[in-house]
């Protein structure tokens, strides 16, 4: 008895250890987020103090209006707003689509291909179910969305113990499984999925725009041959190679993330497209999710707000299809545009 009263003690201690070290981690994780947060704060400061702080009333005296100034200010502003909304917002979390399914609030959209699929594999999870039911309906939902021939150990998450909808990956910065995932933003301390993807493209596009913005206000400032200080001169031109580094990379990112909105697809799916167990096989011009260059904007912009967009995975046959070559007179007929990708061959 006193051994096994030992053991008991023994297993107290390393459980008290184990959370203590796992408290103090997430602790860390909050400061360096917010640590993050304020350099980046920090960093329009500057580059935008500077222009004030060298030269105060040029922005004024040249364009002879107030509003220049007031816009570029309502830009600023907006881009760290953006920023902060987009920080804090959730990127869509299976566990919480799973809890959805007992609010009458919460409505599932399976995005069937129009009225073919939607009849026999469309879910809306809108109904209230007793907490005993939850588990298995979520079951049946998921397996609605993967192949009949997958197995549920292929889209049951190791880690959560979840059985995952398509798309969803399980992030190790976060400890949770999210939905259509597209990346772990460090600089936001926060996933990109289904629920925010939306908004950081408008964060990447009020980003872009400020710093273009701001390269072109540092040259017109050199531009002027105002005298100044050695020191301020090197500033300007050391701040303005930085923007513009800044810059060329923000509009790749911007325009990046523009092509997979278009296109339905997700960083992670892009780059792991080999690994992926529903695009492993498929052509690399196939998009096996897209509806066409409309309804992915539309759903990537308005669908993903209010609902969890669970989308099932194509049968064989649509992916025949869309891997069909296309000539030009079915782009004339946007025929290209409805969800096939492979066009102008």
């Amino acid at each position: 008895m006193a051994a096994v009263d030992d053991l008991c003690v023994r297993i107290r201690d390393t459980h008290d250890r184990i959370s203590d070290r796992c408290s103090q981690m997430s602790d860390r994780e909050k400061k360096s987020k917010w640590s993050v947060r304020v350099m980046l704060v920090l960093l329009h400061v500057i580059f935008v103090g500077l222009i004030f702080a060298l030269k105060p009333d040029l922005l004024w005296r040249n364009n002879g209006m107030p509003w220049y100034t007031m816009m570029y200010l309502a830009l600023l502003l907006a881009t760290i707003s953006q920023y902060f909304f987009t920080s804090y917002s959730e990127p869509g979390y299976v566990i919480d689509a799973m809890r959805a399914g007992n609010e009458m609030h919460a409505t599932f959209v399976n995005t069937c291909t129009i009225s073919k699929q939607s009849s026999s594999r469309g879910a809306n999870l809108g109904q209230p179910e007793s907490p005993n039911s939850s588990s298995s309906q979520w079951f049946k939902i998921v397996s609605d969305l993967h192949p009949p021939s997958s197995s549920s150990r292929e889209w049951t998450c190791g880690y959560c113990n979840v059985y995952q909808p398509p798309r969803s990956k399980h992030c190790h910065e976060c400890d949770k499984c999210v939905l259509q995932f597209d990346h772990h933003c460090v600089w936001l301390g926060t996933c990109i999925g289904l629920k925010n993807h939306c908004r950081f493209w408008w964060y990447l596009l009020f980003q872009t725009s400020l710093a273009a913005w701001t390269i072109i206000l540092y040259i017109h400032i050199l531009r002027q041959h105002i005298p100044m200080a050695w020191w301020k001169n090197f500033l300007m031109i050391l701040a303005l190679c930085i923007l513009i580094l800044i810059f060329i990379f923000l509009l790749l990112l911007c325009l990046f993330h523009s092509y997979l909105a278009m296109t339905n697809q997700t960083t992670y799916e892009l780059a792991r497209r080999r690994r992926v167990p529903y695009l492993r096989g498929l052509p690399e011009k196939v998009q096996p999710f897209s509806q066409g260059i409309c309804k992915n904007l539309s759903t990537f912009c308005f669908s993903r707000k209010k609902s969890y967009l669970l989308e099932p995975i194509p049968s064989v046959e649509e992916l025949q299809n869309r891997a069909v070559s296309h000539t030009w007179l079915d782009c004339i007929m946007c025929k290209c545009f409805l969800g096939f990708s492979n066009c102008c061959t």
